[in-house]
């Protein structure tokens, strides 16, 4: 690692959805997922997952997507090296409000455009809440691995590669090769800390557009126990919001997880006990398919809508959003 990287500083810190259904988010992140819930105003709430005052920030709005990602730098220095090279690429980056960086619970907040039209927010000093948390869960696994990780669809993904090395010095964890109604997905698994990855990065191939119609695929937050991962599945069930994928174990990292589905639409990953890598030995590789076992689809999963957009929509392709300034190159489309 050279001096002047931010690799290790960087942590998944809060994400921003945008959702007109605030009182079936309410119940999704309280009475099925098993948040602390805290309403705002009539347009605003947030769920706590530990002691920081917000890591979901949701806001009224018709996107029913998220519509920022968060990330907490350790300190000044990394922040404004982050803003240094944004800028210095020619990228226009904003300042957050005072407001805004009270909404999200932080001290300094700016933004800046990232891949398919998702904000990016880097942000420093969390703010600590002094309630107590009130929520279904035992707890939630943060601290220096960050809040979990964001899964993202591209046709062009080596330039989302490029664009997060550029800004965070992320490095390649591993791959995972899998082939879905005949479409074949490389998946490219993204890390800026300890955490096997923040981000999860699927090229589609095959297919002229993306069939994901959220900006964010699923998202993913790591239950503090087996028991945590199971009663949050059950009360998924007994609520009756979808699931998108059953129990299972992820061949990569070794994460038991399940998939709901949000009332946005994208899918809710609840997972236990990932691998932590150990950067002196660890080597990315490939693994085919994305579980060991288990993950069974269920209803209608993005297979049926691969399957929908491979026999339909052809004539409807249109680019993806990038930020070519920032994304870099000599990265390698695999």
């Amino acid at each position: 690692m050279n001096a002047t990287s931010v690799f290790g500083a960087v942590h998944l810190g809060h994400l921003v959805i945008e959702t007109d259904r605030f009182a079936d988010w309410r119940r999704f992140g309280t009475d099925a997922i098993g948040m602390h819930h805290d309403d705002l105003d009539t347009g605003l709430m947030r769920f706590r997952l530990d002691d920081r005052e917000c890591r979901f920030l949701l806001r009224r709005g018709p996107a029913e997507d998220v519509v920022a990602t968060g990330w907490h730098v350790d300190d000044h220095a990394a922040f404004e090296q982050i803003e240094a090279r944004v800028r210095a690429h020619g990228v226009p980056v904003a300042e957050g409000t005072a407001e805004e960086a009270k909404q999200r619970g932080v001290e300094r907040l700016l933004r800046f455009p990232g891949p398919k039209g998702i904000t990016q927010e880097i942000c420093t000093t969390p703010v600590r809440s002094a309630e107590p948390l009130d929520m279904l869960a035992s707890g939630w696994v943060t601290g220096d691995a960050g809040m979990g990780h964001v899964a993202i669809t591209s046709t062009r993904p080596a330039l989302m590669h490029g664009y997060f090395d550029t800004v965070f010095d992320a490095r390649l964890t591993d791959y995972i090769d899998e082939t879905i109604s005949g479409v074949k997905l490389k998946i490219r698994f993204l890390r800026v800390n300890e955490r096997h990855h923040s981000l999860a990065i699927a090229a589609v191939r095959g297919l002229p557009i993306d069939p994901v119609r959220t900006r964010v695929q699923h998202l993913n937050i790591q239950a503090a126990s087996l028991d945590d991962l199971a009663r949050s599945y059950q009360r998924v069930h007994e609520l009756g919001f979808d699931m998108a994928l059953s129990v299972g174990q992820h061949t990569n990292d070794k994460e038991l997880s399940y998939y709901a589905r949000t009332p946005s639409g994208f899918e809710w990953e609840v997972g236990w006990n990932p691998i932590v890598i150990d950067e002196s030995t660890w080597e990315p590789g490939t693994h085919q398919g994305i579980s060991v076992w288990g993950h069974t689809p269920v209803g209608q999963t993005i297979i049926d809508r691969l399957d929908r957009f491979r026999l339909g929509v052809r004539s409807l392709a249109h680019p993806e959003r990038t930020v070519p300034a920032l994304s870099g190159a000599g990265i390698p489309d695999d």
